[in-house]
């Protein structure tokens, strides 16, 4: 049995030890789309502000792992399949034939439409090239645009603030991480980097980037929507990802906005499965296909699909969306329907003047979705409450008036109280102290 795994970034690699695990003999192929050793994308912003090397990226850290596990690693771009032969086609290469093969392909950055994006110094934050490239030009007090204020942009947010940088952050939407918080929790964000010294312009659009003469080492101008033309020694694109799922128009593998699987992680094609940020697996929120292009989906996909490839099956039974950000000591976070349903309840704590915020959205008696700022102490609750679907019976309307009893309503539900609750005091959590 050959299992071809294209794709070495988390999903991959877990796959490939999984696999090895229940099959000591088969041959196992690695295939990774950069000369790199595998690595985790996520370990970059530690990287640039100086936290580690970058062997401290590299997902395993012994050189002969992949080695000592018989996982033969290489090299290699893709350039199609052919499902009906069994075969992959590599750029520059001979055909590699599979007896399973997964492909773990991972996502690509989005590179906004504007005049200049291909100019010196301006620069993705994707890859450890791209790395290399920033650590060149984001020295202390150096000029820097950053294009994109979503997740992956807050995450080189955090990292270019620590080197020093003089930092402007362009987003398009009205607020940052649009994708993960309201008004209030994305105001907030913004407002906290302000005060931290960081320019931040929401709302504005990019519409182009110039080269200039030298400007107290500023080589580059961002002109922007709102008229402002900002200086630059560096400009980093943040503006999102794609999937890298170009490569199979043909193949008899089904792609939508992700490649499409079913509950086994197996595409449309034989003996051909998917996972990571290339796949549209289940989201347990909605019970639907969804991309969450998030680093522990990833090694989920990867152990599920690898133990199904080597015939144990396995079904997912859903990923829960879930975000953690720390932005300037800041740390936001978001899991499941954060922006609620129509039809359900919503509570919330604000306390602008402290940057702490929390929102509980409900559906029936259940809480489905969550969004915080400034609070870390609940977030394991909250995950645990969301991921599981418990019941929250009369905690319900105590949560709705009173939010910070997250504390007492997740140990009660978690222990099995009557839904009515404690009729006591309140507990003195961490969130009811915030919340004075």
């Amino acid at each position: 049995m050959h299992y071809v795994i294209l794709g070495a970034g988390p999903a991959g690699v877990t796959a490939a030890e999984t696999i090895r695990q229940k099959d000591r003999n088969g041959r196992i192929t690695l295939i990774g789309g950069e000369p790199e050793p595998p690595y985790s994308r996520m370990a970059i912003p530690y990287l640039l502000h100086g936290d580690i090397e970058e062997r401290g990226t590299y997902l395993r850290q012994k050189p002969d792992h992949y080695d000592s596990l018989c996982i033969e690693y290489r090299h290699g771009r893709a350039g199609g399949i052919d499902s009906r032969r069994k075969e992959l086609y590599l750029s520059g290469s001979d055909p590699v034939a599979y007896d399973k093969l997964l492909i773990a392909t991972g996502a690509s950055p989005v590179i906004p439409k504007m005049s200049g994006s291909n100019l010196d110094g301006v620069v993705n934050c994707w890859t450890l090239a791209d790395a290399r490239a920033i650590l060149k030009r984001a020295d202390k007090g150096a000029p820097v645009v950053l294009v994109g204020a979503g997740f992956i942009g807050s995450i080189v947010l955090e990292a270019l603030y620590q080197r020093g940088c003089d930092l402007t952050v362009v987003e398009i939407a009205p607020r940052m991480v649009a994708r993960m918080m309201d008004d209030t929790a994305g105001g907030m964000l913004a407002r906290w980097c302000r005060e931290k010294g960081v320019k931040v312009h929401t709302g504005t659009k990019v519409n182009a980037i110039r080269q200039t003469g030298s400007n107290g080492g500023a080589t580059l101008a961002v002109d922007l929507s709102n008229g402002q033309a900002i200086p630059a020694q560096l400009v980093v694109l943040a503006a999102g990802v794609k999937s890298n799922t170009g490569f199979l128009v043909g193949s008899g593998v089904k792609v939508n906005w992700g490649i499409q699987v079913n509950p086994f992680l197996e595409t449309s094609a034989p003996d051909v499965f998917a996972a990571g940020d290339c796949c549209e697996a289940v989201d347990i929120s909605t019970g639907k296909p969804d991309m969450l292009a998030i680093q522990p989906v990833a090694v989920e996909h990867g152990r599920l699909a690898g133990l199904n490839m080597a015939g144990t099956k396995t079904p997912h039974r859903g990923s829960l969306n879930m975000n953690v950000l720390d932005t300037m000591g800041l740390i936001s976070s978001s899991f499941g329907l954060w922006q609620g349903k129509p039809e359900g309840q919503t509570a919330k704590l604000i306390d602008e003047d402290n940057f702490k915020y929390l929102k509980l959205n409900f559906e029936g008696d259940r809480l489905i979705g969550a969004q915080s700022v400034g609070l870390t102490d609940h977030v394991g609750m909250l995950r645990g409450l969301i991921q599981t679907g418990f019941r929250l019976g009369g905690w319900k309307d105590k949560l709705i008036a009173s939010p910070e009893r997250l504390r007492e309503a997740y140990i009660a539900v978690a222990q099995g109280a009557p839904i009515g609750g404690p009729t006591g005091p309140h507990v003195n959590t961490p969130i009811a102290k915030a919340a004075a």
